[in-house]
């Protein structure tokens, strides 16, 4: 025999709140979960994977829009296996161009770190002291020399006579 659990234990487990939960069967993307006798939702070890791969859909970032016309796809078993990888692969690639997007973000965020190390070392100021030595200011370029050039002053270009 199964073992079914409550919307509550559901809500535990997933971290998802009951109103949720619901909400998820209204739209779409939970079928109709089965009934106990009083009428409360009991769901089923099936129900607890698809729930798993719907919050790893979701944090991956794929819309609700998204996620319905996967589950309405899913409801039409095998016929629609290859659209359903079709969508899977097109999300993949999002999920993909994110990462390398965070990873560049990464790096920059470890070079400017790597910099204010570099500068608090050159300058002798002590980690995280939130001063610099007076009449030193640290710049945000990847250098530890003097600070940025001056640019000379725009002048105004004489107007011509008309």
């Amino acid at each position: 025999m199964e073992t079914s659990l409550t919307i509550a234990e559901v809500a535990e487990r997933t971290g998802l709140t009951a109103h949720t939960l619901r909400y998820y069967e209204r739209i779409g993307l939970i079928a109709a979960v089965s009934r106990a006798p009083g009428g409360q939702r009991r769901y089923a070890g099936a129900d607890m994977e698809w729930l798993a791969f719907l919050l790893r859909l979701r944090e991956t970032g794929m819309p609700i829009q998204g996620m319905q016309a996967f589950a309405r796809l899913r409801s039409q078993g095998d016929a629609s296996v290859g659209q359903r990888r079709e969508m899977l692969e097109e999300h993949l690639a999002e999920v993909q161009a994110r990462v390398a997007a965070l990873q560049q973000s990464m790096q920059a965020l470890s070079l400017k770190i790597d910099h204010y190390r570099a500068v608090e070392k050159t300058r002798k100021c002590p980690p995280s002291s939130g001063t610099t030595p007076k009449g030193k200011t640290s710049n945000d370029e990847h250098t530890t020399g003097p600070g940025p050039r001056r640019q000379p002053a725009l002048r105004a270009r004489p107007r011509k006579a008309s």
